[in-house]
C-alpha cells in the first residue's frame, strides 16, 4: 500500500469554514475517493497550514488519474478555492508528494 502525504495553506480567516466544509462532505466526493482506493485519510491543520495523508489501496498513480479524470474532483476544487490556496502538481493535478524521510512500523 502506498502512502501519500501533501501539503496546502488555508487562507486567512477561513479556518472555520474549512471546517465545516469538510464536517459536510459531499457523499460524492466520499465515493470518488473510496474508488480511487484511498483510505485512512486524514487532513490536520497547525494554524492556517495544512498536512493531508492518506493511503492508496490501489497505488498512488491510480488513486491521481481517478482524481483527475473526475468532475466531482472538479467541482470539488472550484468549491474551496476560495478559501485554500494548494499548489497543484501541473502533471498529475494533484497536490505534490510530500517526500518521506523517516518512518516506523
Amino acid at each position: 500500500m502506498e502512502r501519500v502525504a501533501w501539503k496546502g495553506v488555508i487562507k486567512e480567516g477561513c479556518k472555520e469554514e474549512y471546517i465545516r466544509r469538510h464536517d459536510e462532505i459531499w457523499p460524492e466526493m466520499v465515493e470518488v475517493l473510496k474508488a480511487a482506493g484511498i483510505c485512512n485519510y486524514s487532513i490536520y491543520a497547525c494554524g492556517n497550514e495544512l498536512f493531508g495523508y492518506y493511503e492508496c489501496e490501489k497505488g498512488a498513480a491510480f488513486a491521481q488519474k481517478t482524481q483527475a479524470e473526475s468532475p466531482v474532483v472538479d467541482k470539488w476544487n472550484e468549491y474551496m478555492k476560495d478559501i485554500l490556496i494548494l499548489e497543484m502538481d501541473p502533471v498529475t493535478g494533484a497536490q505534490p508528494e510530500l517526500q518521506q524521510v523517516f518512518r516506523l512500523d
